[in-house]
């Protein structure tokens, strides 16, 4: 069986905790026999590759070795390469730039809105602008202005709206998870 690449997504990560440095987390997952293990940034980027197309399984195999290894109780939200380089191929995001008036960010979440809500819904947060939901890559895909002197909650409104089980990346973020996953295994 050929390999696939995928990138965990953990949600809750702080750099600063020792149990949650980078190379603690690439320990758990080389114990796991994962190949090609590498981290992308310091907020929970693993990429590897594994033997297996089940991600249900992966991200509970996952999140129980985290668990019991270095007691981290965040989700895990597993990702393939394919996954994400159709999200990226899509260009929802246009012409625009990130940037702090449009600050650019993927909400990756755990189960698939099904169905999904047509209109789709708006956060109540002016600064911020919902582009569109990928099925495939399960993405909720927004635009903030960061300009202004007050933050927009809007971390608090995607998870009263879409649950916990959701973690957020920026999209050069996802850009650069891709830049270390290998275009075959």
């Amino acid at each position: 069986m050929t390999s696939t690449w995928y990138c965990a997504l953990l949600r809750g990560i702080t750099p600063g905790k020792p149990n949650m440095r980078n190379e603690k987390l690439r320990g758990v997952f080389d114990g796991m026999g994962f190949t090609g293990v590498a981290s992308v940034l310091s907020s929970g980027n693993i990429v590897f590759a594994a033997e297996t197309t089940d991600t249900t399984a992966l991200e509970g195999r996952i999140r129980g070795a985290l668990r019991g290894e270095l007691g981290i109780g965040g989700e895990t939200i597993v990702r393939s390469r394919s996954e994400l380089v159709t999200l990226v191929d899509t260009e929802p995001f246009g012409e625009l730039q990130h940037a702090r008036e449009t600050y650019l960010t993927a909400t990756f979440l755990k189960e698939p809105l099904e169905p999904v809500p047509e209109p789709f819904p708006e956060p109540d947060e002016p600064a911020v602008r919902i582009v569109g939901y990928d099925p495939g890559a399960r993405a909720v895909l927004a635009v903030s202005d960061n300009t202004s002197s007050s933050s927009p909650d809007f971390m608090a409104w995607l998870e009263r709206r879409f649950g916990k089980d959701i973690t957020t990346r920026t999209w050069l973020t996802v850009h650069r998870i891709l830049k270390r996953m290998p275009d075959c295994a």
